[in-house]
């Protein structure tokens, strides 16, 4: 099965999640393709908008391949088999996590006007257009729970391949994933349309569906 874009994966998983949630929360979208399931997401809940933004660490010799993530408020993940098969330290990454750092500021400025939070109580719900390695989600889980020590974070995406969908479950209260397909090469292979959301999308559905002031 793949999804028509975004807007209609949204959909498929406000399906899901309507049943499961209730009560107070945020839903917390990770940009930019995330924000689009996200809103309509938090339109189906009546839950406000908001941005986590982890980024994704690359290798020295090879930036595209991952070894972790950061998120904003500094917290950092690595896949210690990675880094050791590489030869590589937590402390030789130090300055690639200070300069994804400086880039995550940059994106909570330029999308929301500010760094800090409302203090989301209740359920956060983290959402993205889709998972591949799963590095960047587990950094804005470890984030989200030390930011807001919410009542449970449930995570919420449309497609993500086996081995990351269990390593995330047990990181999250609830995982919600709509496809688990035993071939993943990437998120676009599931959807007709993929095409790139731009920072005008990101930050016209923050104002509609509830960036705060």
């Amino acid at each position: 099965m793949r999804f028509a874009d975004r807007w209609d994966a949204g959909q498929q998983l406000a399906e899901k999640v309507l049943d499961l949630l209730g009560g107070e929360g945020a839903v917390l979208a990770i940009p930019r393709g995330g924000v689009v399931v996200g809103g309509v997401l938090a339109r189906t809940l009546s839950w406000p908008l908001d941005l986590i933004i982890p980024r994704k660490i690359g290798a020295p010799e090879n930036p595209e391949l991952a070894v972790g993530a950061v998120a904003q408020d500094g917290t950092a993940i690595f896949d210690p088999h990675l880094l050791a098969r590489l030869r590589l330290t937590e402390e030789d990454l130090a300055g690639r996590v200070a300069a994804e750092r400086k880039e995550i500021t940059r994106r909570m400025l330029r999308y929301r006007g500010r760094e800090d939070y409302p203090p989301y109580r209740g359920t956060v719900l983290i959402v993205d257009d889709g998972i591949a390695t799963g590095y960047t989600a587990s950094a804005a889980i470890a984030s989200v729970r030390k930011m807001f020590s919410p009542e449970r974070v449930v995570l919420a995406v449309p497609v993500a391949p086996a081995d990351t969908v269990l390593f995330l479950a047990e990181e999250v209260d609830r995982l919600v994933c709509l496809q688990i397909p035993a071939d993943f090469y990437a998120v676009g292979q599931f959807y007709r349309r993929f095409d790139q959301v731009g920072d005008a999308e990101v930050i016209a559905l923050l104002e509609e569906y509830g960036q705060p002031a």
